[in-house]
């Protein structure tokens, strides 16, 4: 096996570095310069890199205002493995959820001085499409913490990831027109309030509760 001190363990090394010297100038510069008026170019170069080579790790600077999605699925993932065995499907899909929320909330768009508009546009925008791309995926996990004899339970799980990551794209959407009003809402209650809503139009109509 190859050790970290041959051709290919330094390649990986110099992939990382650029990586993470890609993020750093991209942090920096949207604080110094803002967002709109940001270059991939100018991220290159803060790298020390071509432009070119830019678009080897990323296909746009819109791409570094959040993690990669593989990230986000990965920690959701994660954080319903660690929920108990017995926990109600649905509890334990958004507690999953919320453990999450803190994370995606400090993205590079927390550490700007100003967020503006277009950031938050873009932001609420990855998020949204990652959460949509994401819940077959969910799916599949709610159902294998149900009863292996759930009559329709790959319908129930369906509805359990669809109704959570609905109620996630809710509050992403209501927090950026929240946020354009000066309203600061980071952080897990709007999610938790969600879910709330959610249970209670279920009680409503006399689903379970």
């Amino acid at each position: 096996m190859p050790s970290d001190t041959t051709p290919a363990g330094l390649r990986e090394r110099k992939k990382e570095e650029t990586r993470r010297l890609l993020l750093e100038g991209a942090a920096r510069l949207f604080k110094e310069r803002g967002f709109e008026a940001t270059t991939a170019a100018d991220i290159a170069a803060y790298a020390n890199v071509s432009v070119r080579t830019f678009f080897r790790y990323f296909d746009g600077k819109e791409a570094l205002l959040l993690p990669d999605g593989v990230e986000i699925f990965s920690y959701v993932e994660q954080a319903l493995a660690a929920r108990p065995a017995d926990e109600d499907p649905f509890d334990a899909v958004c507690n999953a959820l919320l453990a999450a929320a803190e994370p995606f909330a400090a993205s590079t768009l927390t550490a700007l001085s100003h967020p503006l508009e277009d950031i938050e546009r873009v932001v609420t925008a990855r998020l949204v499409q990652a959460f949509s791309e994401f819940e077959e995926r969910l799916t599949v996990l709610v159902q294998r913490r149900l009863p292996p004899d759930t009559e329709d339970g790959d319908l129930e799980a369906a509805v359990i990831a669809g109704a959570a990551l609905s109620a996630v794209r809710a509050v992403l959407r209501t927090r950026r027109t929240r946020r354009a009003s000066g309203i600061d809402d980071r952080g897990p209650a709007p999610l938790l309030r969600a879910f709330a809503i959610l249970r209670g139009i279920g009680a409503d109509h006399g689903g379970p509760g």
